[in-house]
């Protein structure tokens, strides 16, 4: 169940990212995380904070919900 939700939420900030045409090194840099921190969440191996998705939302232009969903 939480490999599954670390997925989605991945997924999800790949998806947008690359709907907004940033790199995994522009996105690291606005969310002032390491470039290898964000590909692990992206490819569902490490699970950020409510915080930490917060701000990857902002830095997308989106609602944190919708990092949530499925």
């Amino acid at each position: 169940m939480i490999k599954k939700a670390q997925e989605t939420v991945g997924n999800n900030i790949k998806r947008y990212r690359t709907e907004k045409k940033l790199t995994q090194e522009q996105l690291s840099e606005m969310c002032s995380i390491s470039c290898d921190y964000l590909s692990e969440i992206e490819r569902g191996k490490r699970h950020p904070s409510m915080k930490r998705l917060d701000v990857i939302a902002e830095a997308l232009n989106i609602d944190s919900y919708k990092l949530l969903m499925p």
